[in-house]
């Protein structure tokens, strides 16, 4: 059996989509993952890296009128949310696939995650509950679920979901609570209710920045199959945000410095193709006078996750 995987990124995410593959080539055994490159920059340079086990996906081929019609109307954000859904669809469609799972570009594998597609059995679409640790619990917001990881199989139950999830995501896809909406995400909270075979991942082997606070790492009873750096943001040249989730220490060096010099790495290999481009999504924070507060507040609250990159080099 081929396990067919899916995912969508710009090249301001191209570190994290390809260590995201070289995670999931490091582990997963009998995999296929389509990835639809979101410019053309993303695109010709995954070419000139001959990744095995990858088709590259081209925007102009991957859009039709619907998507093109509603573009304008969405940040680039907002858009690839939109775009979640027609990813799955347009996969399971062009290359008659029996199955296909979203991947966001942002996880990260730390074991085979094709146990976790395995888990759905004869189910026709798997999705994984956000889990939050209770003081982050943002479930009323932005949904019971997390669309990280997310599968659909090509009978009739998975593509009707799939097809009325587009319908939605076309209609309305924006990064605010609105009517019970959010995003592309909110709308699977009804999907147990809505549909027969929908299986809820009940392995507790992918974890998030909102979640993590409640698993011991020193002894876990479970192996991690990935974990999903939900927040983290490059500023400028030396720094990084974790994000604004009580992280340990025992998290920060064994999760997240492994990938963070994972991601230099690959920024490394990629300026040596071509320099012009800004392949970490960096933020620019403009100094204000209110950052020296906020900064205050987040070292109050434990969450003060900013660190130098070098910081990570010597772990």
């Amino acid at each position: 059996m081929i396990y067919n995987y899916c995912t969508l990124f710009n090249h301001h995410y191209l570190t994290r989509g390809i260590a995201m593959y070289e995670s999931l080539l490091k582990h997963a055994e009998n995999f296929h993952l389509y990835i639809i490159c979101f410019d053309t920059i993303t695109h010709d340079i995954l070419k000139s890296l001959n990744l095995s086990y990858v088709t590259f996906i081209t925007l102009e081929e991957f859009e039709d009128s619907e998507l093109r019609l509603i573009k304008p109307s969405r940040t680039a954000g907002e858009y690839c949310w939109t775009c979640t859904s027609s990813t799955l669809l347009y996969c399971i469609k062009t290359y008659k696939l029996d199955h296909c799972t979203y991947l966001d570009s942002d996880l990260y594998f730390f074991s085979n995650p094709n146990v976790l597609v395995d888990e759905m059995g004869g189910n026709s679409v798997l999705i994984t509950s956000h889990n939050y640790t209770k003081k982050y619990d943002q479930s009323q917001t932005s949904g019971r679920f997390c669309v990280q990881f997310l599968t659909v199989k090509n009978n009739s139950t998975g593509m009707q979901v799939l097809n009325d999830w587009r319908k939605n995501c076309i209609k309305w896809c924006f990064n605010r609570v609105e009517d019970g909406k959010f995003g592309d995400q909110k709308y699977l909270d009804s999907w147990p209710d809505d549909y027969n075979g929908i299986h809820i991942l009940k392995n507790p082997g992918g974890l998030a920045p909102f979640n993590i606070q409640q698993y011991d790492l020193s002894n876990p009873p479970y192996k991690m199959v990935f974990y999903h750096f939900h927040g983290l943001q490059f500023i400028g040249k030396h720094q990084i945000d974790l994000g604004y989730y009580e992280l340990n220490k025992l998290v920060v060096q064994t999760i997240y410095a492994p990938y963070l010099n994972h991601l230099e790495k690959i920024k490394n290999k990629l300026e040596q193709i071509s320099p012009l481009y800004d392949y970490h999504g960096t933020k620019i924070n403009p100094i204000s006078w209110k950052s020296p507060l906020r900064l205050l507040k987040r070292s109050l609250m434990g969450v003060y996750n900013v660190y130098n990159i070098n910081y990570f080099k010597r772990i």
